[in-house]
């Protein structure tokens, strides 16, 4: 059984309608109520199905998650599994063109089994949560990789809070026309994360 209940994904799907620049904050309005509207349950991210509920809210947000032993990627909330709940644990999540943003991103507090973060053409993702995923005890210690590419609203403060997830082997940085400092960058994961595989190209 859902947590959430069915979900339409023509609802789902209203991010991804063109708009233009000047119907951005419509859109950034909708969005925020469509994070807010999965609302964040605490116990269930901590003691009871955490894989569950983060699979749920980024599946709703446009997300992708592919779980531990799973060939195929989860595309569609209402086609997820129904039982067990706790059985898929997320190895990977692609949000790319996704809603995500940062009042959304405590679902992902309780996974222990991630390994892996696209965040690509994320217009609603900034520096609060990168730093947020930085203070998941859970992602310092399972995360090996992430690429943050297309991204305008992250900055230099966001990318170095990235430093503390210590198992991080590979970063790729693409296209972030809000981060400048390269060399910066690159001096503080050479002091935190000696044996980091650092790719920039950040225009």
């Amino acid at each position: 059984m859902m947590l959430f209940g069915k979900i339409s994904w023509k609802f789902c799907s209203l991010k991804k309608l063109p708009w233009s620049y000047d119907s951005r904050p419509f859109w950034g309005w909708l969005n925020a109520v469509f994070n807010k509207y999965i609302m964040v349950d605490y116990e269930c991210i901590r003691d009871v199905v955490p894989d569950r509920v983060a699979s749920e809210w980024l599946l709703c947000c446009g997300a992708m998650v592919q779980s531990h032993g799973q060939d195929r990627w989860q595309k569609d909330y209402n086609h997820l599994p129904k039982s067990p709940l706790g059985k898929y644990k997320i190895q990977t999540i692609d949000a790319t063109d996704s809603c995500i943003m940062n009042i959304g991103c405590d679902h992902l507090e309780g996974l222990q089994h991630l390994e892996k973060i696209q965040l690509s053409k994320c217009h609603y993702i900034e520096d609060s949560c990168l730093e947020k995923l930085g203070q998941f005890e859970n992602l310092q210690k399972s995360i090996l990789e992430m690429e943050i590419t297309f991204c305008g609203n992250v900055t230099y403060k966001g990318i170095v809070a990235l430093q503390h997830l210590r198992n991080l082997k590979q970063l790729l940085l693409h296209d972030l026309p809000g981060v400048k400092e390269k060399e910066k960058i690159v001096q503080v994961f050479e002091t935190s994360l000696p044996s980091l595989n650092l790719k920039l190209d950040l225009k």
